[in-house]
């Protein structure tokens, strides 16, 4: 028996739930319940580690860098998830944000047995990708122990790339080969050891948080809404008419107007309005500002 994987909490029995298996549907779902409800006030505990790790990931993005997620099983299915996330909502290149998974995408869809256990696999992806200085890699792993995440972020750090980690249990391996370890100590599983339970959504809660807020520092967001938008299907164009009608005060025609005017930028068309410049203008303004939309208002309403 592994020692370490033995010591976990996530792996430990969980007191409040022994006794799911003769319970009501109702009194199943209560106690899952009950159980995810502690998750939050977790993640909420590790404030300054992932605000650590937000502002190593900003500036290397800021700067033309990537953000880079591996993990296995259910951690690196939260990675890619989070990664394939960034293109509709903030308009990123796709290249900014990746998701890996050890076994390759294959293991999206079901498990690759064993593939969490390669060194191999995990130093081979970084290598692969070209990590370098200008990037930051984030790690996932629930045990903090999987081989492959281990390697891989490792080799990244002696890269240069910024080396962060996420994983639900406190005093892991992970820690030892990152910059920042963010750990929500999320207790016993409901299901011992079933990590996509209270550990996947723990995971789910700092990915968010780690991209977000890295997008809301580059400009993507005015407001709190996503202005960076690209009304690229008919659910979208739908999003970008309210949004532009929500930050100008102008109707759904006019709205849709302006989207086509900007070429089915939201940003570029709430600017066109605030300002009264033609796109061409409104583009250079925008650019000036580093993206930042309130900026660009200001001065494009000097000229």
């Amino acid at each position: 028996m592994d020692k370490y994987l033995a010591g976990l909490a996530t792996e430990s029995i969980n007191e409040e739930t022994r006794g799911i298996d003769r319970c009501s549907t109702v009194e199943m779902v209560t106690m899952i319940n009950r159980q995810d409800a502690l998750v939050a006030g977790a993640v909420g505990a590790e404030a300054e580690n992932i605000a650590r790790a937000i502002d190593m990931i900003y500036p290397r993005l800021e700067a033309g860098g990537r953000l880079i997620y591996l993990g296995a099983g259910t951690s690196g299915r939260l990675g890619v998830l989070d990664a394939s996330e960034c293109l509709p909502t903030f308009g990123v290149d796709p290249d900014m944000v990746q998701g890996y998974i050890a076994g390759g995408d294959i293991a999206l869809r079901r498990p690759v047995e064993g593939c969490e256990d390669s060194r191999e696999d995990g130093i081979a992806i970084i290598d692969e990708l070209k990590v370098n200085e200008k990037d930051a890699v984030v790690g996932i792993t629930a045990s903090g122990s999987a081989p492959y995440v281990l390697a891989a972020v490792e080799h990244a750090k002696s890269l240069g790339a910024a080396a962060i980690g996420l994983c639900t249990n406190a005093n892991s391996k992970l820690e030892k080969v990152c910059d920042v370890t963010i750990a929500p100590k999320v207790g016993p599983e409901v299901i011992s050891g079933s990590t996509r339970m209270k550990s996947g959504t723990a995971q789910k809660m700092v990915l968010n948080m780690l991209t977000t807020c890295s997008m809301v520092k580059m400009g993507k967001v005015y407001g709190n809404l996503m202005v960076d938008l690209k009304a690229s299907n008919k659910k979208l164009e739908d999003r970008a008419r309210r949004l532009i009608c929500h930050a100008t005060g102008v109707d759904s025609e006019t709205a849709g107007e302006y989207i086509v005017k900007a070429n089915s930028h939201v940003k570029l068309a709430i600017l066109m309005i605030e300002t009264g410049l033609e796109a061409e203008a409104a583009q250079k303004v925008l650019d000036a500002c580093g993206g930042r939309l309130a900026e660009a208002i200001e001065a494009g309403k000097e000229k």
